[in-house]
């Protein structure tokens, strides 16, 4: 099937995280402020439930009025599918550019589908990253690579819910009256570390294709090169896991360490950035420099500078790294033993290791 698409860049390799649907002659067919009685695309709602199933995430860009449009979404039984929604009279671009914030996903893993082929390239100017479909392609679109996972994993299934309680926690933040660390000792966070294990797996790989802004290296691995390292006499491979009295984050961390002789090095260190601003990198390089330390060996870390992993970056610097060897841009960091802490008294740390 021939698909007519606005991309901008090869999308063989891209992986979708997000769907944006426009509403009139998207979602439902007709115009809402012009006829109240408007029904919904054929088959839409299949595609809808499909993609949520599989973990994708959907939102809403539509010029309407915000409560009539929500009410319609609410009589089709469909409006729990769609987080951020914007719906106003602004710019499709900026309404876009809001989901993306409020997410914190990068635009290369948005997809906007919409009828009209002036707001397709509206959005498409302001965003070259995004990927634009009109809205009469939405019949192929469950086929499409981009949209399929290579897994769906427990976590895939429940993403939808996990970011729902991540609203709720933001919202709890937004009007919390008190420092940074006193809102994160009201969370009751509990952080677990454990060795990679067979279920873990299909996790695993998804985490090392999703997670770009907190990954050290932007190295991605393959689920039978995941599962080597994880029978290697010399590899550890460790998944973190992250709750609150919110509820679950899921699993949200995975560590690769290469372990020889009296050097450990880390060739992986990712975390979502769902959990950016809960300060798990920091603790996990901790908990690894501990266990090297333990151990008798001294840590290195590989990192590759990206325009997205900054953060990442700063948290081995905070965290004691410094830049000892620098190979055609792969940087080589060492541990300082002395800068060795323990996890904050606001969290606790859970090792089965």
């Amino acid at each position: 099937m021939a698909y007519n698409v606005e991309e901008k860049k090869d999308t063989a390799k891209r992986k979708i995280k997000c769907v944006v649907w426009d509403l009139d002659h998207t979602i439902w067919n007709g115009i809402l402020m012009e006829d109240t009685t408007v029904e919904l695309r054929s088959d839409i709602v299949n595609v809808i439930k499909t993609l949520d199933e599989r973990g994708i995430l959907q939102s809403i860009a539509s010029r309407n009025e915000h409560d009539v449009a929500m009410e319609k979404l609410r009589e089709f039984g469909i409006e729990h599918y769609f987080i951020y929604p914007q719906i106003s009279w602004n710019r499709k671009s900026s309404a876009i550019k809001t989901i993306v914030e409020s997410i914190n996903i990068g635009m290369d893993t948005i997809a906007f589908i919409d009828d009209q082929p002036f707001e397709r390239e509206e959005v498409s100017f302001n965003h070259p990253d995004v990927l634009c479909i009109d809205a009469a392609e939405t019949e192929g679109l469950l086929e499409r690579p981009e949209f399929n996972p290579t897994f769906i994993t427990e976590d895939s299934r429940n993403r939808r819910s996990l970011y729902m309680s991540d609203i709720v926690r933001n919202e709890v933040e937004s009007s919390f009256d008190g420092s940074q660390e006193e809102f994160l000792a009201s969370l009751g966070m509990v952080f677990t570390v454990s060795s990679v294990e067979g279920d873990d797996l299909k996790r695993a790989e998804e985490l090392t294709v999703r997670t770009h802004q907190l990954n050290a290296t932007g190295y991605t691995y393959s689920y039978e090169e995941l599962d080597e390292f994880r029978h290697s006499p010399n590899h550890k491979l460790l998944i973190s896991e992250l709750e609150d009295k919110y509820g679950t984050y899921g699993k949200i961390g995975l560590t690769l360490l290469e372990c020889k002789d009296n050097i450990w090095t880390l060739k992986l260190l990712l975390m979502s950035c769902r959990v950016m601003s809960r300060g798990v990198g920091s603790i996990m390089l901790q908990y690894v420099a501990k266990m090297a330390h333990d151990a008798g060996a001294v840590l290195r870390a590989e990192f590759v500078p990206t325009d997205r992993n900054r953060m990442m970056l700063l948290t081995y610097k905070f965290a004691g790294f410094k830049e000892v060897e620098e190979r055609d841009g792969l940087l080589i960091f060492e541990h300082d033993a002395v800068h060795l802490q323990s996890a904050p008294d606001y969290l606790t740390l859970i090792s089965r290791v």
